[in-house]
């Protein structure tokens, strides 16, 4: 291996591989190769992994209130292939990346380079373990969760009622079923919100979840803290703490 084009790779990834026979692999297309197993491809399939596993333990910790639906939506939105390759352009991983003769010169397509910045979290896991593939990916896609978060934390009107209430009271909204109605199988629920010792107008939904984000975003628009616009979207005001 070129020993400049492996100082080289290792700078721009930010990490110093013990094994550089992974990071070759890593940066090693199909199409550069005389095996398909000395591709990136199996390194891809592991940072996959891992990548995911990632995002999830950190959207699960960094958001107790955040249900399964909404830890899920982070995630899609995060580990994509679309997110990759964005990582992938910013991390300039084509200017490393070993193709055949046939894609030199050319512009890569993002599949192959994003799929790159998954063989390098593969191989960073393989070399020097988890949390030191953790790093890697917070350092490059960290940023992204958050982000992912804060547009599904808009939707979460639950989520949003109790922020209001740590902040403003610290008080914790309590959800009350006034009344149900329909057969066992499709039944309906109002259901009503109490924040600091307020009811706050009752909705009825589908579900029980339903109506409850449903009461949620009615004590919103009560406190003044959502508006619904005339093409039926809802906007979430920012929300001041004592």
């Amino acid at each position: 291996m070129d020993p400049v084009w492996i100082e080289q790779s290792q700078e721009i990834i930010g990490y110093k591989f013990k094994d550089t026979s992974l990071l070759k692999q890593a940066l090693s297309h199909s199409s550069a190769v005389d095996q398909r197993e000395e591709s990136n491809e199996r390194l891809e399939f592991l940072g996959d992994a891992v990548l995911g596993f990632v995002i999830c333990h950190e959207t699960f910790m960094r958001f107790p209130d955040f249900e399964e639906g909404d830890m899920t939506k982070v995630k899609s939105a995060v580990v994509s292939r679309r997110v990759c390759a964005e990582v992938a352009e910013t991390l300039e991983l084509h200017r490393i990346l070993q193709v055949g003769k046939g894609m030199e010169g050319t512009t890569l397509p993002s599949s192959v380079t994003g799929a790159a910045y998954e063989a390098i979290i593969g191989a960073i896991y393989i070399d020097d373990g988890f949390d030191t593939a953790r790093d890697f990916v917070l350092k490059t896609v960290g940023a992204r969760i958050d982000d992912a978060a804060s547009s599904t934390h808009q939707d979460n009107y639950k989520s949003v009622l109790q922020q209001v209430g740590q902040k403003m009271s610290g008080t914790t909204p309590m959800y009350a079923v006034l009344d149900e109605k329909g057969p066992d199988h499709a039944k309906c629920f109002e259901v009503a919100v109490e924040l600091d010792g307020k009811r706050h107008p009752a909705k009825w939904g589908a579900s029980k979840k339903q109506a409850e984000q449903l009461a949620a975003l009615a004590a919103l628009i009560a406190l003044d803290l959502a508006v619904e616009r005339d093409d039926g979207t809802i906007e979430i005001k920012e929300i001041q703490g004592e």
